[in-house]
């Protein structure tokens, strides 16, 4: 069947900056698919995500591995073979945690995968061995020491000469068996690179299907990213209203500021106005108290005004009488001149 993915999800993609060792550079502008792929063909397990036709993560599960999560929506793992540290952001835990649970039963299934690959190497091996031990020693026999029988017919010359052949001919039949093992592992080979171009087909199938999903997608962006150029430029008028506006504050601000140099001679001369103020205050309650005292006093003048008043007026009645007493009197006496 060949490689086939067995998992997918989305998330955003990034990688350790290979010069400081600590920032994250991204992979993608956006959240891409993710997916655990199986190769039947090798029994391995590889992580990869393709952005467009970059492949930004190509990673071969190992047992040593280990993914690491370092925020509830964020997780990590380092690759030796890649040399790097990769990262994904998640839209939520859910996807984090069943991300992370794919990674440990992918990762024992490497390890399980592993040890029965070295198992069958040593079984191999050991066959191999055994039967390099066996094989030629009785080809040997047969071939150099041969039987009694042919040992006494055959001559000195005759015998240089069989022995010369059998060996040649050992020497083309290991040729043939090295050229026939060297076809069935070519042969080999040829299978497993069709079942891996096969599986590509059907990958790139899938991911031609994914380019057109983006495209639909990116034309989905175009348009908003339409909208957000008018937005930008309306954004833009408005920064520049707004920086207009800032320098007229900034112009306010500093004749604020030359007004506030100005402040402590303003202040003393409040205070020697309030110090004013309060003596002018203290005079004028001294002022008030005595004006109290002259309009009592003329208060009290104008009573006693009214009783003089009052009293020549009764003066001057009885004034009025005297005279009119006298005048009667002068009238008197002139008749009693004239009668006289």
């Amino acid at each position: 069947m060949g490689e086939q993915p067995i998992f997918t999800t989305r998330a955003h993609v990034f990688q350790i900056d290979p010069s400081t060792k600590k920032n994250w550079v991204p992979g993608s502008k956006q959240a891409v698919t993710v997916s655990y792929f199986y190769d039947s063909t090798r029994n391995s397990y590889r992580i990869i995500s393709v952005d467009g036709t970059k492949v930004i993560i190509n990673s071969t599960i190992t047992p040593n591995m280990s993914f690491t999560k370092t925020s509830q929506k964020f997780g990590q793992w380092a690759d030796s073979r890649a040399n790097t540290v990769f990262g994904l952001g998640f839209a939520s835990e859910q996807q984090l945690a069943k991300f992370s649970e794919k990674f440990l039963e992918v990762k024992e299934a490497a390890k399980l995968a592993k040890e029965k690959s070295q198992e069958k190497m040593e079984t191999s091996s050991e066959q191999s061995q055994e039967s390099g031990r066996d094989t030629p020693l009785g080809n040997q026999a047969s071939s150099f020491n041969g039987t009694d029988d042919e040992k006494i017919s055959i001559g000195p010359e005759n015998e240089l000469k069989s022995e010369v052949e059998q060996r040649k001919g050992e020497l083309e039949l290991q040729a043939l068996r090295e050229s026939n093992a060297r076809l069935q592992e070519a042969l080999e080979e040829e299978k497993i690179s069709a079942e891996n171009w096969r599986s590509r087909v059907t990958q790139s199938q899938q991911e031609e299907n994914q380019l057109r999903n983006q495209i639909s997608e990116l034309e989905l962006q175009c348009k908003e990213v339409n909208l957000e150029k008018e937005r930008n430029v309306q954004l833009t008028l408005r920064i520049q209203e707004l920086e207009t506006d800032l320098q007229d504050k900034q112009q306010e601000l500093e004749n604020l500021c030359k007004q506030a140099e100005i402040i402590p001679q303003l202040m003393a001369e409040c205070e020697n106005l309030t110090a004013k103020l309060q003596a002018a205050e203290l005079k004028s309650q001294d002022l008030g108290e005595k004006l109290k005292l002259l309009q009592g006093e003329i208060d009290g003048s104008q009573h006693k005004h009214k009783s003089m008043k009052t009293e020549l007026k009764k003066f001057m009645d009885v004034l009025d009488g005297k005279i009119d007493e006298l005048h009667e009197v002068r009238q008197g006496i002139s008749k009693l001149g004239v009668d006289n």
